[in-house]
This record gives structure tokens, sequence and C-alpha cells, in this order.
């Protein structure tokens, strides 16, 4: 079943349950699905993984960085709704890795580049932002590598 399938049954069960809280953001969801599917070449009707796990993540930042406005506005009952549509747009992404885990993976790619200083660090990001693209924060792998190539 394909992340847009997926959505629109999601979508059905909340409307028939009444969630408009959740419904909300599925429909945030289905939004940004269409507009890639618009902005694609016609040729194929899927949509890569890839971009269906960039655009989540982006979805799930937004919310977050949105929450911390409302937080320093003291607004909480807004931050609260930004979280909670988070929580529900993360539980399409697949589990996060733990930060040992990241290092390991960053760390062989290191080793596949020969990256030896921070100037390779755009080479080692390319690779490791693909691989690891809907399982780990591009945010966190960039320290990773950072930290890694300097010391």
């Amino acid at each position: 079943m394909s992340l847009v399938e997926i959505i629109n049954e999601d979508i059905k069960n909340a409307m028939l349950s009444k969630d408009k809280r959740k419904l909300e953001a599925l429909r945030a969801i289905k939004a940004a699905l269409l507009l890639i599917k618009t902005g694609k070449d016609k040729s194929s009707d899927e949509i890569p993984e890839t971009l269906e796990m960039q655009m989540l993540q982006k979805l799930v930042k937004q919310r977050r960085e949105t929450a911390v406005i409302y937080q320093q506005q003291n607004r909480q009952e807004l931050a609260d709704e930004e979280l909670y549509q988070a929580s529900i747009i993360e539980t399409y992404l697949p589990a996060q890795m733990s930060a040992d885990e990241l290092k390991k993976i960053v760390l062989e790619i290191i080793t596949e580049t020969k990256a030896a200083s921070i100037k390779d660090m755009g080479k080692v990001m390319g690779i490791a932002s693909k691989r690891l693209a809907g399982k780990a924060d591009n945010k966190a792998i960039s320290e990773i590598v950072k930290q890694s190539l300097q010391g």
C-alpha cells in the first residue's frame, strides 16, 4: 500500500470517528502529497519514497518550529495543537535511528568517501542524506559529520 492510499484510508477512518484534530493533520499530509505529485513529471503516478519521507520530515519540522513560536508568545493551546499534529505525522515516518546507530553509519560513509577534513563535509552529507532519508534528521546527521571530521 502506498502512502497516498494509507493516508486516504486513515482520513476516512478519522471522518467516521469524528476525530477533527487527526483529520486536520492527515489532510495536511494529503495536500503536501498532491503538491509533490503535480510538481513532478507525469510519466509515473508513484511518488518516490525518498520524496515522501522528506516531505513528512518537513511537515514535522514545520509543526515543531511553529509550536516553539507559539510557546514564546504564551499561546500554549496553539502550541499543543501543533505538537499533536507533529506526533500524528511522525507515525508515517520510519523509526528514527539512535545516535549510536547514526554515528556508526556516518563513520562508514566517511571511510567510503575517504573524507579527511571538514572540507569534505558536503560530499559526506550528500551520501548520508540520501542513505538516511526518513530515518534521521539532517541536523543530527550534520552535527555528527562535523564532529567526526573535526576530531
